[in-house]
């Protein structure tokens, strides 16, 4: 078994293992957690292995080490080659997509362009967060894997180049390059009001649970406020222009609202700094003073002062 090595984390910055090290060791297996891969090859040629399974590494794997073995099998949360990459479900969420799967492939030096050798289709569910998806998603691409393995071992495992596929389904070379993934970055986590409401909503679900989208305030906590959980209601009110700048969270008729560009989005469940998930109702009861007429009067007087 190989894995990242310890890394601090943790507001005491404990070195800590990654949760694959911690269920290797459980079960009594032999860990590897390499600094660099490109010496671990010697290693890993000393093991004498058939193959690599690779899943969710979160670094590239040189061509060196892939010459240890005849094949390398990587599980890929995406419909390859759309979405290679970092964060393919949470960029496929985030974009609207409605569907999603899992492929199986064959790795080369390239960053997830090896060819196919399995593939499933899965719809994305309208209120699917990456948490859901990716759990979903990570029991499908382990029971593909084995299939993999076992065909890989009887002869008969086809493969498929990714340019083939994108041929077949009329994939053009601008949509696999605009569909690329790269790491978050804590920019992609902030609510802007520059985007629709169904665009929103869409960023929160590709976020929760973790990282999380983080709301755009002035209240005044140790940390960022999350949001979990929000939808495009028909009951949104209706407020003037300029009385909340876009962004911005608001309480109105006992809700939280965070306003879009196209519209209001409604806020239901959301995380303030120590505390576990709270709907929006239980934060207006555990902070009134954040969300009562108060907290709205900057806004008001604003909108008084310029009313004609």
């Amino acid at each position: 078994m190989v894995t990242q090595p310890d890394r601090p984390a943790g507001r005491g910055h404990k070195l800590t293992p990654t949760p694959v090290k911690r269920a290797a060791e459980a079960r009594g297996l032999r860990i590897s957690t390499p600094e660099r891969l490109k010496p671990f090859a010697d290693e890993a040629r000393a093991l004498g292995a058939d193959a690599f399974v690779v899943a969710s590494y979160g670094r590239i794997v040189p061509q060196a080490l892939l010459d240890v073995v005849p094949i390398a099998f990587n599980v890929h949360p995406s419909l390859l080659p759309l979405y290679r990459g970092a964060t393919p479900l949470q960029s496929a969420i985030r974009d609207g997509r409605t569907e999603t799967g899992v492929t199986i492939i064959a790795m080369d030096a390239g960053m997830d362009t090896g060819d196919v050798l399995l593939q499933e289709r899965t719809p994305i569910g309208p209120e699917e967060t990456y948490g859901e998806l990716h759990d979903r998603l990570a029991q499908r691409g382990a029971k593909m894997v084995v299939e993999a393995l076992q065909r890989y071992e009887e002869g008969c495992i086809k493969r498929r180049s990714q340019n083939e596929i994108a041929y077949e389904l009329e994939i053009t070379g601008e949509e696999i390059v605009r569909t690329l993934t790269r790491p978050l970055r804590k920019e992609d986590l902030v609510i802007s009001g520059d985007l629709k409401a169904k665009e929103i909503v869409d960023k929160i679900r590709s976020l929760a649970p973790a990282p999380a989208a983080r709301m755009k305030s002035s209240m005044s906590f140790a940390g960022p406020v999350k949001v979990l959980k929000a939808s495009v209601s028909s009951d949104a009110p209706l407020l003037p222009s300029g009385v909340i700048d876009p962004g911005q969270p608001v309480l109105v008729r006992g809700r939280i609202w965070i306003e879009a560009r196209d519209g209001m989005v409604r806020v239901d469940e959301l995380v303030v700094p120590g505390s576990k998930p709270m709907s929006a109702n239980q934060f207006k009861i555990g902070y009134p003073g954040l969300t009562g007429p108060e907290y709205l009067l900057p806004y008001l007087r604003r909108y008084l002062e310029t009313s004609p």
